[in-house]
């Protein structure tokens, strides 16, 4: 009986090793209006400005648009 559960015991301290990072990174993602702003865009409700501006992504949910 004290194979088994060695084993099992073995088994779960290796994945939670690997398990916590691989499901922290899933589970905490940067929202897109803060990406926007990392790549030096700005998040705009109507369209772009036209001078010098175009569409790199979205924001707030796809509710706006990250303009550059």
């Amino acid at each position: 009986m004290r194979t088994p559960c060695l084993l099992l015991l073995t088994l779960c301290l290796l994945v939670s090793q690997v398990a916590p990072g691989i499901l922290l990174r899933r589970l905490i993602r940067k929202p897109d209006h803060y990406v926007c702003h990392k790549n030096g865009g700005i998040c705009f409700y109507s369209a772009c400005p036209k001078q010098y501006t175009k569409v790199i992504g979205t924001c707030y949910r796809k509710k706006a648009k990250c303009c550059k």
